[in-house]
């Protein structure tokens, strides 16, 4: 812990150690997701280099930036019918943590089959739904429902 926090500590500290060359902090995970989910044409070199030495850390996590390349790539181009060799693809990697993705697709694979494959979505309809909720939570409290009716159609 002691190390972690040093790392952080500006190099004109006192209490930095001064003879010994620590390693550079670890990526942030977040970091780490936003790098296996970009498109690689669009990274700059940094962001190659990262992604380069995170792929030769350990082949788990190679295989596991293939995977996630290929499924944003279905995503992209829009090719469920792609869908079932990757579902073999990740159940052969032995992934704990795709594992129970891929549950959650077997659970409910037709609507996912129609989300990559089919141009249809719901996202406007989502939007409409969050502005509702969101004039319904500022008028918390306030007045009754002609106060919330009137804003609503106001903001529709």
């Amino acid at each position: 812990m002691r190390e972690h926090l040093v790392r952080r500590l500006p190099e004109g500290k006192k209490n930095a150690p001064k003879e010994t060359k620590l390693s550079p902090a670890p990526l942030p995970s977040r970091q780490a997701i936003f790098l296996f989910l970009a498109r690689p044409e669009n990274l700059d070199t940094e962001e190659q280099e990262m992604v380069r030495q995170l792929r030769q850390s350990h082949p788990k996590v190679d295989l596991a930036y293939d995977l996630v390349q290929q499924f944003a790539q279905m995503l992209r181009t829009r090719t469920g019918e792609q869908l079932d060799a990757w579902l073999e693809k990740v159940r052969a990697s032995q992934i704990r943590e795709f594992q129970s993705f891929v549950v959650g697709i077997e659970r409910d694979k037709a609507a996912v089959v129609a989300g990559l494959t089919l141009p249809q979505n719901n996202g406007l309809v989502e939007g409409k739904v969050n502005k509702l909720k969101l004039i319904k939570r500022m008028g918390y409290g306030r007045a009754g429902f002609p106060l919330l009716r009137q804003r609503i159609l106001h903001a529709l």
